[in-house]
């Protein structure tokens, strides 16, 4: 049986990507596509519902899934939509804040709800060893993180690399809120011995590269995951779609249950 999918800005990369990937399933069906209000989606040849009013747009796609990237302001308000008409939602927007997580795990409760900040396997089972990594090597090893994308990003440092040290944090036993580091400048003194650091670089057309850095003395660890295209994204996103049809509220669904 065929899956439906509405997908949210479908003029965008990640939109139009994750589109394109559905109109070539052979067991998903395109069943909506949305923008904003004065985004022309007649260019990419949508043989589907096509518009920017999802209040009128759910209701005639029932139990369709929603695949969104867009923006956390957008994001919760199409969760909302999800909730009123009864249609799962898979979210892979970045930059929430801890009140609008809150929100979404909220909305959970009344719908089948997915949200992570990274679709890729390959990142998911990172997040899965690093916190062993992190006890075994304990506490003699300095960790930073990096990671780099394309200059469009907007928010900083990205979910992914958040979601990275909140795993490192969590292994230590330490609060991210206190011992995250996402700036150096001038004359800061020794490295404290508590601290995670996460910087940012934006440049090009990089779609995501995040290292891990263990620094010991006289060895240095690093764990790379490189993104080589958006469709890894998006056909992690597809993947936890099919699952997610059959998924019941209640939680706000991970990565992890997926796998």
């Amino acid at each position: 049986m065929s899956t439906a999918i509405i997908v949210m800005g479908a003029a965008g990369h990640m939109g139009s990507t994750v589109a394109r990937l559905v109109r070539n399933a052979g067991d998903l069906t395109l069943g909506a596509v949305v923008e904003r209000a004065g985004v022309d989606l007649s260019r990419f040849g949508y043989d589907c519902l096509a518009g920017y009013d999802v209040e009128t747009l759910f209701p005639q796609c029932p139990k369709a899934v929603v695949v969104d990237f867009t923006s956390p302001e957008a994001s919760l308000a199409t969760a909302g939509c999800a909730v009123r008409h009864g249609n799962p939602m898979v979210i892979g927007t970045t930059g929430f804040n801890p009140e609008q997580r809150k929100e979404l795990e909220e909305y959970a409760r009344a719908v089948p709800l997915f949200w992570s900040p990274n679709m890729s396997v390959g990142v998911n089972v990172l997040f899965k060893v690093l916190p062993e990594l992190t006890r075994l090597l304990g506490d003699s090893y300095d960790v930073d993180i990096v990671e780099l994308h394309h200059n469009r990003k907007k928010d900083a440092p990205s979910g992914t690399a958040l979601r990275l040290a909140e795993c490192v944090a969590e292994a230590k036993d330490w609060n991210l809120a206190e011992t995250g580091c996402y700036h150096r400048e001038g004359v800061i003194g020794e490295r404290p011995k508590k601290e995670i650091g996460v910087q940012t670089v934006r440049g090009g057309d990089i779609v995501g590269v995040h290292t891990v850095y263990f620094m010991g003395h006289g060895e240095r660890i690093e764990l790379t995951h490189q993104a080589h295209s958006r469709e890894n994204f998006a056909q992690g996103a597809l993947r936890v779609a099919r699952w997610m049809a059959g998924a019941k509220p209640g939680k706000l669904y991970s990565m992890r249950d997926v796998l």
